[in-house]
């Protein structure tokens, strides 16, 4: 070997790691530019407008915090969407999670359990405004199936989606109803991934289905709980579009979410700068909310499994 080829050979390697420390950035780099692109971009973007006066057909005026001041204090509408919200995403989170934990239960223990789990999934492959359609038909107050069906038993069914009274629970139920198959589905994989041993040694101890649950099954299953609770809740907080087809937020604003009031005071009252606005507000709540249930499970001994 060469005196040239001895002195090169370290200059080579150091070509060759370079080259290596920049590889794993080259690979990233598109995902990077999508990031950045569609994601801290709008983000930012969307800050800035908090902070102006703007719509689509002019140029933004700055206004310092003058929309949260007027969300805050001079707008009863907000407050009153705020309220409607956390009815709705409390309601499907504290009625939906013990429905779908309930019956991923029982079909874990029973045959067939694949069928059941493609049949309850269906909801979540189909678009949620065929899904609303198709609600609407059939929570119609006078042709609708379900008034129908309680006619043919002697009750007098409500004017479920024209009453200020049931409108709400009739969206909260169809809300359930939609998500059901995917935390269904979310705790049959936890409920399938507890040692089979646990329920062994509770039947031998003489424990029936009711005790093994309540003593077994929920103390194992606090994370697949926690992550199932903290998305239905979020999803909850940002719904708009299944109250948008069913019920426009009406009657007299019983079921306008803040989602939804955002995307009319947006794209129906071009305030873009106000809207935005809310939409800060309504994730800072999110965030604030979500920290709480964190801390809740914790306490319960989440971080134990």
């Amino acid at each position: 070997m060469t005196t040239e080829s001895l002195q090169s050979s370290p200059s080579r390697r150091r070509r060759r790691l370079q080259q290596k420390d920049w590889a794993p950035y080259v690979f990233l780099a598109p995902m990077l530019f999508f990031l950045v692109v569609f994601f801290v971009l709008p983000i930012g973007f969307a800050l800035y407008l908090t902070f102006t006066r703007w719509n689509p057909l002019s140029t933004p005026k700055w206004v310092g915090l003058r929309n949260y001041t007027y969300l805050l204090t001079s707008d009863p509408t907000f407050y009153l969407t705020l309220k409607n919200t956390f009815v709705f995403a409390f309601g499907t989170v504290l009625i939906g999670i013990p429905i779908a934990l309930v019956i991923a239960f029982v079909f874990t223990l029973s045959r067939g359990k694949a069928f059941w789990r493609s049949i309850y999934w269906l909801p979540m492959v189909t678009n949620v405004v065929a899904i609303a359609f198709i609600w609407q038909i059939i929570l119609d107050g006078t042709y609708g199936l379900l008034n129908q069906l309680l006619a043919f038993f002697g009750i007098t069914g409500p004017q479920w989606l024209s009453d200020p009274k049931s409108a709400m629970i009739a969206v909260i139920l169809v809300a359930i109803w939609t998500g059901l198959g995917q935390n269904m589905l979310l705790f049959s994989a936890g409920l399938e991934g507890i040692d089979e041993s646990y329920y062994e040694a509770a039947r031998i101890d003489g424990a029936n289905t009711a005790r093994i649950f309540w003593n077994i099954t929920l103390p194992l299953l606090r994370p697949t709980l926690l992550f199932v609770s903290i998305t239905s809740f979020i999803a909850g907080m940002g719904s708009f579009t299944l109250i948008l087809v069913l019920t426009e937020g009406g009657p007299i604003q019983s079921t306008n979410v803040t989602a939804l009031y955002m995307y009319q005071m947006a794209f129906q009252d071009l305030r873009m700068g106000r809207a935005s606005a809310m939409a800060f507000i309504l994730f800072i709540i999110i965030f604030i909310i979500t920290l709480i249930q964190l801390r809740i499970f914790r306490r319960g001994g989440v971080e134990a499994y």
